[in-house]
C-alpha cells in the first residue's frame, strides 16, 4: 500500500488536503500509472462516493485531465505575447542564491525546463520573479498556484470543465518531496468559482494570498510537506 495526498474543493476554506491510502502498482509503464490512478480513485470514491474526481497529469485517463497537466496547460506570456507552457514558465521564474531567472527555460520542451541542471546548482531558491515582479516563497505554493489558475482564467472553455470535479490528484505528485501541485490549484479554482470570488481574489497577489489564511494557519497547514 501507498499513501497520497490529494486535493478537494471545500465549501468552508479553498481547499483541503487530505492523504489517502491506496493500492501502488509499480513501474514508469503508463498502463502501470493508469492501475494506481484507479486504484486511488476508488480509495477516494470509498471516503466520498458522492464526489466526482479527475486526475491532473499527462497519464490521466480523461482528455481534459491531460489538457490541464502543467506540461500542456498554455499560459498566455504577456512580455512575449505568445502562449508557453505553465512548467516553462515556472521553471523560468525561479530565482536563487547564484542565478536566475533563467528565462531561456520558457523556450524549450517542458520536461527539459524541468530537468535543467541550473535549477539545483545555483544554491538555494530565494523566490519567484516574472515580470519583474518578485515573489516571496511564503505562502509556500502561492505563486505556482497563481500562475496556474491565471492560465485557467485564460483557457475558461477547459477550465469550465474542472466544475464537473469535486476532488483533483496528481500520480505524479509526492508530498513528501514536493510542494507545488496541479491538483492543489485546480482545487482552489473551483472554490473560487463556486464563491463566485474568482475575480475578486485573483485581483492581485497581495489579494490572493489570503485565501492561505494566517500566517499560523498556513504553517501548520504546510508543515507537513
Amino acid at each position: 500500500m501507498a499513501e497520497k495526498m490529494v486535493f478537494l474543493s471545500s465549501e468552508d476554506t479553498f481547499f483541503e488536503e487530505q492523504i489517502i491510502e491506496y493500492k501502488y502498482y509499480s513501474g514508469f509503464a503508463i498502463s502501470q500509472k493508469q492501475k494506481s490512478i484507479r486504484s486511488l480513485h476508488d480509495a477516494i470514491k470509498s471516503l466520498y462516493p458522492d464526489k466526482s474526481v479527475l486526475e491532473i497529469s499527462t497519464k490521466s485517463e480523461k482528455e481534459e485531465g491531460v489538457k490541464l497537466s502543467a506540461f500542456n496547460l498554455p499560459f498566455y506570456h504577456e512580455e512575449l505575447r505568445e502562449n508557453r507552457h505553465i512548467e516553462n514558465v515556472f521553471q523560468a521564474s525561479k530565482v536563487f542564491e547564484n542565478g536566475g531567472p533563467f528565462k531561456d527555460l520558457l523556450n524549450v520542451a517542458p520536461g527539459e525546463a524541468k530537468k535543467d541542471t541550473r535549477l539545483v546548482e545555483s544554491g538555494s531558491l530565494t523566490g519567484f520573479e516574472l515580470y519583474r515582479k518578485k515573489w516571496p516563497l511564503v505562502p509556500k505554493t502561492m505563486f505556482y498556484d497563481w500562475i496556474y489558475i491565471t492560465a485557467l482564467k485564460q483557457n475558461m472553455e477547459l477550465a469550465e470543465k474542472l466544475l464537473d470535479y469535486d476532488i483533483f490528484t496528481d500520480i505524479e505528485f509526492n508530498h513528501k518531496k514536493s510542494l507545488n501541485c496541479q491538483a492543489r490549484a485546480a482545487a482552489i479554482f473551483v472554490s473560487l468559482v463556486r464563491k463566485h470570488k474568482l475575480e475578486e481574489l485573483t485581483e492581485s497577489p497581495e489579494i490572493f494570498k489570503s485565501i492561505y489564511g494566517t500566517k499560523d494557519a498556513e504553517q501548520k497547514q504546510m508543515s507537513f510537506l
